[in-house]
């Protein structure tokens, strides 16, 4: 079975009628929201009227908008190569642009009305609460129209087109290797996935031709990277914003106690990883800390390879332990084909999950082949479907999560899967699987952090002078040492782990890296919450998930009575994670 995603619930394809359709009514919506605008912000008279009708516009817009984009981003996530896709992606983009300038004068007129508060805490707009909020707030960050416009049709051809750019050269990538002196040509995901390969020769084998292989484009995609960053601190100042860093979180909906809180706990924490991974490396016969190549080496003897189906069942299983809920959603993903399963070449690397509010579904990209990880991983992106079927109720307009938030119900998912793993395990298989938990929490607080560290130095660089492939190759070994510190071999680095990770490519989701380190945290907070109280939790869960496009992220925690600004929450999430650590080195004495 191919198991390939099913996208007919939005087009048939590119050229049905439907989509044609949908794009000249799109078309027409904009210019009907455009004169509607023009016509009735020069004053306040009807103020309440005029709002009314304007959300209403700005609804069926957003699902029209969201439901063609959706089609065209999805299908050449699968198919690069395809040119149809990437011609209506560019189409989209700038019929969308055209709305930029409505937008803006909306935006400040909403902004700007003197009587705003009171029609935020009235009962007539209470959907709309945080949405007119965050309206009046960022009225204070925007520019002149015409800017505003500039910037929209200009980053078509810049940060957009850079980030299309990395991903079609990483996409097509032909990695050249040698296994057991046969010659084969594999795709990049292909060749990390022998990360977790039994053989020790043959994770170093594939290390070495993955750094070789980005040698052919490292130029290029280093030019993207910096082009990138070079146009989010020029726009960011201009906005007035202290930093990109500043603009993410007010992006993310966060306040930067609660970041520093964290990062705090974490700093605090690393010497237990960099101890868990000595003793890793020692197992592996290594000295001086572990290479880069055996970070993500199996331990012990589950050589398990999961068909698609095994994989499906294992999930749904487990997934029930926790709802009826989470199982159905699962089973109707696999069995309704929302999840596009296998990698093969033109196919995008790494997993994602797309919410599509207009047909209150999702879909789901993975590069499955067959290993424990790719398990844990289908399950991660069903957590972010999970999340999608909590808020398809929502307005669309309330539909949007804000990032820290988003990895919260995957990590959570992954969590119930690996428990559950975990508490069926015979004794021979538990080490196996305990390290391969403290791998993931591994890569999540240490990886993670060293992207965070090389990020802010990327921002700090960029803004002196354009950096080149060696810059960024300098920047990552150098946030790569002081995150990993003792527990990594300092001669066998990652320097190219900034060329194959999408997230750095967006001018609009910058510092896409402590995310995760917050989706992993709060779900453990969250998941002791759900052992001390099983029948209740689950409901509040609900909610809590539901709230995360109309609250900021310290507003929704306190629905679960967590303070994210307080370090010690962090420790005691950290300290969870630590006796797992504490478990790992019991076993392997």
């Amino acid at each position: 079975m191919e198991r390939t995603w099913d996208l007919d619930a939005l087009y048939k394809d590119f050229e049905s009628e439907t989509y044609q359709n949908d794009i000249e009514q799109l078309k027409t919506l904009i210019n009907d929201y455009t004169t509607y605008v023009n016509s009735n912000t020069e004053n306040y008279d009807n103020f309440t009227l005029k709002l009314k009708e304007i959300i209403k516009m700005d609804e069926k817009l957003s699902l029209v908008a969201r439901k063609l984009f959706a089609f065209a981003s999805l299908t050449r996530s699968t198919d690069t190569f395809n040119k149809q896709a990437n011609k209506y992606i560019a189409v989209l983009q700038n019929i969308l642009s055209d709305a930029t300038l409505p937008s803006t004068i909306v935006n400040k007129w909403i902004g700007n009305y003197p009587k705003l508060d009171e029609v935020i805490h009235s009962e007539e707009f209470s959907e709309f609460t945080f949405y007119l909020k965050s309206i009046k707030e960022d009225t204070n960050y925007l520019l002149s129209d015409d800017v505003e416009v500039l910037i929209s049709k200009l980053s078509q051809s810049s940060s957009t087109a850079w980030s299309q750019l990395q991903s079609s050269l990483t996409s097509k990538l032909d990695v050249e290797i040698t296994l057991n002196g046969v010659k084969k040509h594999m795709t990049l995901p292909e060749v990390r996935d022998l990360r977790q390969d039994p053989s020790q020769e043959v994770r170093k084998t594939a290390y070495e031709a993955e750094l070789q292989s980005y040698e052919k484009i490292n130029d290029a995609v280093a030019a993207s990277l910096s082009s990138i960053k070079g146009e989010v601190l020029t726009i960011s100042k201009m906005r007035g914003y202290s930093s990109p860093l500043s603009q993410t979180l007010r992006k993310s909906r966060m306040q930067k106690e609660t970041l520093d809180a964290m990062l705090e706990a974490m700093n605090e924490y690393l010497p237990y990883f960099h101890q868990y991974m000595r003793r890793k490396g020692t197992l592996l016969n290594h000295e001086n800390g572990i290479p880069f190549y055996d970070l993500n080496a199996p331990i012990g003897k589950i050589s398990k390879k999961f068909s698609i189906e095994e994989a499906e069942e294992f999930i749904i299983n487990n997934f029930k332990t926790f709802s009826d809920k989470l199982a159905n959603l699962a089973k109707t993903a696999f069995e309704q084909n929302w999840i596009d399963v296998f990698p093969r070449s033109g196919k995008v690397g790494g997993a994602f999950c797309a919410n599509i509010p207009p047909i209150k579904q999702s879909r789901i990209l993975s590069n499955f082949t067959g290993n424990m990880r790719g398990v844990i991983t289908l399950a991660h992106e069903l957590g972010h479907a999970y999340h999608g079927d909590c808020i398809f109720d929502e307005n669309i307009l309330n539909t949007s999560y804000p990032m820290p938030l988003a990895e919260t119900a995957s990590t959570f998912c992954e969590t119930i899967v690996m428990n559950a793993a975990l508490e069926t395990a015979s004794e021979d298989d538990q080490l196996t699987l305990i390290e391969g938990v403290i791998q993931d929490y591994n890569a999540i607080i240490v990886d993670i952090l060293s992207r965070y560290i090389f990020e802010t130095e990327v921002f700090e660089q960029r803004k002196e002078r354009p950096l080149s492939s060696q810059d960024f190759k300098d920047l990552m070994t150098d946030a790569q040492k002081k995150a990993y510190g003792d527990g990594v071999n300092h001669d066998y680095l990652h320097p190219y782990a900034w060329l194959n990770k999408p997230h750095y490519y967006s001018a609009g989701l910058n510092f896409y890296n402590f995310p995760y380190a917050f989706g992993l945290l709060f779900a453990k907070g969250l998941y002791a919450q759900y052992l001390k109280d099983k029948e209740n939790f689950i409901p509040k869960y609900d909610k809590l998930l539901s709230a995360t496009g109309k609250m900021t992220v310290e507003e929704v925690a306190k629905m679960a009575d967590i303070d994210v600004t307080s370090v010690d929450f962090w420790r005691d999430s950290l300290e969870i994670i630590k006796k797992d650590i504490d478990t790992f080195l019991e076993l392997t004495k």
